[in-house]
């Protein structure tokens, strides 16, 4: 039996180097996107997917993040006292239900599959989903929910992917693929048959990489808790997940949407232009001064 999808892990322990001075104090997951912080669009997109229970892997100095999602009395009185329905109205995708979001330390930078094996009381027996914030995905459906949609119909493990240059494998996890439309009858899947971190172009078993969406069962914990080392000297996720193929089932999705990595200054800047198009509030104002820009 298929166990539902409830679960949701965020890590958000790092330090955002890329985009300092301004992640000198502010976690680079609560810089905006438009009017939202990258943290609440990764939240949002989970709750599209049906979850009902969120785990922050933060760090020292990011306590910011908790605060962020609880209820503050004093701002939320004094726009009730003015009458400001539209500014708290606003305010209410930041509001989680008591008791549905826990944060853990990572107290070591020692990567994605170690910021997952923090998580593992939360786990515990039950699959879960991974959002990492710096990737926002504009799409019609939850691109989580997509995977979900997946995995309810296959069980087992499913990613989200994404066809890149061949140049830039070296950059991301890289599928190694055994055949499409598997599983659920969708030709957007692929049966995955092995994971390279990182690899060199000419090493490459595909252009498919791995983006900052995943729906894992909880079995990954025990090759996590070897705390191997892999590129980089860290923890690597891909390594673990390479251990489950074969075990369970194992699926690449093509998901429809567009992806923004926010974890880079162009990719963040054009997040904003392409949200703010889609605000009936702002689209025609952006759009007219875009072109003095050109």
């Amino acid at each position: 039996m298929i166990k539902p999808l409830r679960k949701a892990v965020l890590p958000v322990a790092g330090m955002g180097t890329r985009f300092l001075p301004a992640t000198k104090a502010m976690p680079k997951e609560m810089l905006p996107i438009v009017d939202k912080p990258l943290i609440q669009y990764a939240i949002d997109e989970a709750r599209a997917a049906g979850i009902e229970e969120f785990c922050l892997v933060t760090a020292r100095g990011k306590d910011n993040l908790i605060d962020y999602f609880d209820v503050a009395y004093e701002l939320e009185d004094t726009l009730r006292q003015r009458g400001k329905t539209e500014a708290l109205k606003a305010l209410e995708s930041s509001s989680v239900a008591a008791g549905s979001l826990v944060a853990v330390r990572q107290q070591n930078p020692l990567g994605l599959g170690h910021a997952i094996w923090c998580a593992r009381n939360f786990i515990g027996d039950d699959p879960f989903a991974i959002l990492l914030p710096d990737d926002l995905v504009r799409s019609e459906k939850s691109c989580l929910a997509q995977l979900a949609d997946v995995y309810h119909q296959t069980g087992g493990n499913v990613v989200a992917v994404d066809e890149v240059p061949p140049e830039q494998t070296h950059r991301y996890g890289i599928l190694d693929v055994d055949t499409d439309g598997e599983g659920a009858g969708d030709d957007r899947l692929v049966k995955v048959k092995g994971l390279v971190e990182k690899p060199l172009p000419e090493d490459a078993p595909s252009n498919l990489s791995i983006i900052g969406r995943y729906v894992l069962t909880a079995d990954i914990l025990e090759p996590l808790s070897h705390l191997r080392r892999g590129v980089g000297g860290e923890v690597q996720l891909t390594d673990a997940m390479a251990k489950l193929i074969g075990r369970q089932p194992f699926h690449g999705l093509r998901y429809e949407g567009t992806r923004y990595d926010c974890g880079n200054k162009v990719g963040f800047l054009e997040a904003q232009i392409a949200m703010a198009l889609d605000r009936p509030d702002l689209q025609e104002a952006v759009r007219e001064f875009l072109p003095r820009y050109a």
